[in-house]
């Protein structure tokens, strides 16, 4: 059997792997560049190909290329410590068999190999990405899963329906998935059905005759032939009228429609994704949402968590929004203290990424110093609801228990990585709380080396390393 291709510029990434596959009795090479590789190839493609993304020199998403230009049947497994959308959709668009975010379990990566040791070759195009959108930040293991969903998608066009929380960013997820598709040169147009008064909603959607209506002066083109060629973008689908739903459906069904007042047909070439804040199943068992339109739409579903639940994006997600409204007022970023993000940490955010995004705006020009402390945050975030008297040590092992058991009825995958996550930064937030923020005192409560220590806070995304 051909070898394991290792290429990583870290040489601890590779001895990592090396032992690994020693171990588990797979044939391996390794290297410390892509142009290695490259020069290797000339001798014979490997088995599978594992590469990190950004290294000295030639990329591994040129690497990635040049591969599957040559050998397309290798199943390449790209790894990134920048864990990224634009990474994941280059990689999967490159044609990748998986995107491994670092650090990694090792175990679930020599799985991952060994899948990937049985899998046939597939060859893809690769789309050039085509316009803005907003960025979309996340390390979390549950954006890992948003990520990666954007990323298989990029060469369908297939319904998809968002679902989410207010707040949690499904229109950015939305001009993601049109950015990174093959409809990216053509237009995307979104409608908010929720904000539309039904009376309207109709000829928004479908357009309208001229003296189709009173006050119908000249033919009007809907959201549906503005968007010939591209994607159509419902959000708040949960509140459209009932007798939309039936010509949505149509649309969806058959693709075409009418005019408000037309006796043309209208044939519509548009991916459709909608999105939703709504529980549609349980709108569907009350008569509130037609279950034909709502299997319609539900081909493809991509869940937005909320931010209470990837607590460890609000520091980045923080930077990056004071970043933004500096550079909108012309002034210097602001720097949040250890003391505020653990603080902010705590914060449920009911309104979720928009919240915290208003809440950054908001210091950038009201906080007084150039580094926010509690005391700078509005007055309605300054004080946190008294957290719940500790449980003895069998509560909240019972209480563990009960969680995992409820992740799982979701439907949840990953959950070691983020339930450890979340417990140690539990332990770090409260530990540097109770020493102000002293990082040594800190480190001797926990039973840790202070660099120890300092890394799980930049890992954690906890608070910006001391310098």
């Amino acid at each position: 059997m051909k070898p394991v291709w290792i290429v990583d510029d870290d040489r601890s990434i590779r001895w990592v792997f090396e032992k690994a596959l020693t171990r588990e009795g797979i044939a391996y090479s390794s290297f410390a560049s892509a142009r290695e590789a490259l020069d290797a190839l000339s001798e014979g493609a490997p088995q599978v190909l594992v590469s990190d993304i950004r290294m000295p020199g030639q990329s591994g998403i040129e690497l990635l290329q040049e591969v599957k230009e040559r050998h397309p049947a290798v199943p390449i497994i790209v790894m990134t410590a920048y864990s990224d959308l634009d990474s994941a959709v280059a990689a999967f668009q490159g044609g990748a068999y998986e995107y491994l975010p670092k650090p990694f379990d090792v175990d679930q990566a020599v799985e991952l190999i060994r899948r990937a040791l049985g899998e046939g070759g597939r060859e893809q195009a690769v789309p050039e990405p085509a316009g803005e959108v907003p960025e979309i930040l996340g390390q979390a293991p549950a954006m890992q899963e948003v990520f990666r969903a954007i990323g298989r998608l990029s060469q369908s066009s297939a319904t998809v329906l968002i679902t989410g929380d207010s707040g949690t960013g499904k229109e950015l997820v939305a001009r993601a998935l049109h950015r990174h598709s093959t409809r990216a040169s053509k237009p995307f147009v979104a409608i908010n059905t929720a904000a539309m008064p039904r009376e309207l909603l109709e000829s928004e959607l479908f357009g309208h005759e001229r003296g189709a209506f009173t006050g119908a002066q000249a033919l009007r083109r809907g959201r549906f032939e503005q968007a010939e060629g591209g994607t159509l973008f419902l959000d708040e689908i949960g509140d459209m009228p009932a007798e939309l739903q039936t010509r949505l459906l149509r649309v969806l069904s058959d693709g075409t429609f009418y005019r408000v007042g037309g006796h043309q047909q209208m044939k519509a070439n548009v991916r459709v994704i909608a999105a939703t804040h709504q529980d549609l199943e349980a709108r569907v068992r009350d008569a509130a949402f037609r279950e034909d339109l709502y299997h319609r739409l539900n081909v493809i579903r991509v869940r937005i968590p909320a931010l209470r639940e990837r607590r460890e994006d609000i520091p980045l997600l923080a930077r990056h929004f004071l970043a933004r409204s500096a550079g909108d007022l012309g002034v210097e970023p602001k720097r949040l203290t250890d003391e505020v993000l653990a603080h902010i940490g705590r914060v449920d955010f009911p309104g979720n990424v928009r919240q915290l995004e208003n809440l950054c705006h908001w210091l950038t020009v009201m906080a007084p110093g150039q580094t926010i402390g509690v005391a700078d945050l509005p007055a309605d975030l300054r004080s946190l609801p008294a957290e719940p008297r500790a449980p003895a040590a069998a509560d909240w092992v019972a209480a563990l228990a009960q969680e995992v058991e409820r992740r799982l009825a979701r439907g949840e995958t990953g959950l070691l990585d983020q339930l450890s996550r979340q417990f140690e930064r539990s332990l770090i937030v409260k530990a540097l709380a109770r020493t102000g923020g002293r990082r040594i005192e800190a480190a001797s409560l926990l039973g840790m080396g202070r660099n120890t220590l300092t890394r799980k806070i930049q890992e954690l995304g906890i608070g910006e390393a001391e310098s």
